[in-house]
């Protein structure tokens, strides 16, 4: 059977709501996050990087959210959630599921960080902290995101969902960085496509059931 290892308020999320999504069975093995947002050593007993999201199954270890959902589709899927091969669709999927950790989330992550270095630094120093960490937001973060939204905003005018007008594990790879951006990017200024995206997620039932199997779930932490 599927072990989720879980950590609170993390890319986790996606992999129960995936699960949902294809009615499997599965345990999950809890994770709370440190007083500092950081995962707990215990997941290195798991996965040397003690990172989640990370699933054990038939005698596999396997970390990162695109190879997790790569790997339970390809393995349960029986064809759902994933176009057919050899169409554009297929290729559009592939994309998609890649580029949400491998471009997305930079600007997301750097967000975050630049956002909170100047609560967390000394207090002598926390004017000049704050000072760069602005500068780097106003000149390079934000208008990154800026380009990022535009672009989901464009893709999502070609088709319902990500990877085409059906849903598939493109759009659950997807929904963690429009999640992030919503929280802390300002998603929902002209980018009515995204937010009617966000909107349809949220309505999912699998959704809904992930969402009470891992508990609260608050993105822009």
């Amino acid at each position: 059977m599927l072990t989720v290892h879980h950590l609170n308020n993390s890319r986790s999320q996606r992999v129960l709501w995936l699960i949902e999504e294809l009615g499997l069975p599965y345990d999950i093995v809890r994770y709370q996050r440190q007083s500092d947002l950081r995962a707990p050593q215990a997941l290195r007993a798991i996965h040397p990087l003690g990172k989640s999201p990370v699933i054990a199954d038939r005698g596999n270890t396997v970390a990162e959210s695109g190879a997790i959902l790569e790997y339970i589709i390809g393995t349960y899927g029986n064809g759902r959630l994933i176009p057919p091969p050899n169409t554009p669709e297929r290729l559009r999927y592939t994309y998609w599921l890649h580029y949400a950790e491998g471009s997305a989330m930079t600007p997301l992550l750097l967000k975050l960080l630049f956002t909170l270095m100047p609560k967390r630094a000394p207090a002598l120093l926390r004017p000049l902290v704050r000072k760069v960490c602005n500068q780097a937001l106003t000149a390079v973060v934000n208008p990154q995101l800026k380009q990022h939204m535009a672009y989901w905003e464009s893709e999502l005018g070609k088709s319902e969902w990500f990877a085409g007008n059906e849903f598939s594990g493109a759009d659950i790879q997807m929904s963690f960085p429009l999640e992030a951006a919503a929280a802390r990017g300002g998603l929902g200024d002209g980018h009515p496509r995204c937010v009617a995206f966000l909107d349809r997620v949220h309505a999912r039932p699998a959704y809904v059931r992930a969402l009470e199997k891992g508990g609260p779930y608050e993105v822009g932490r």
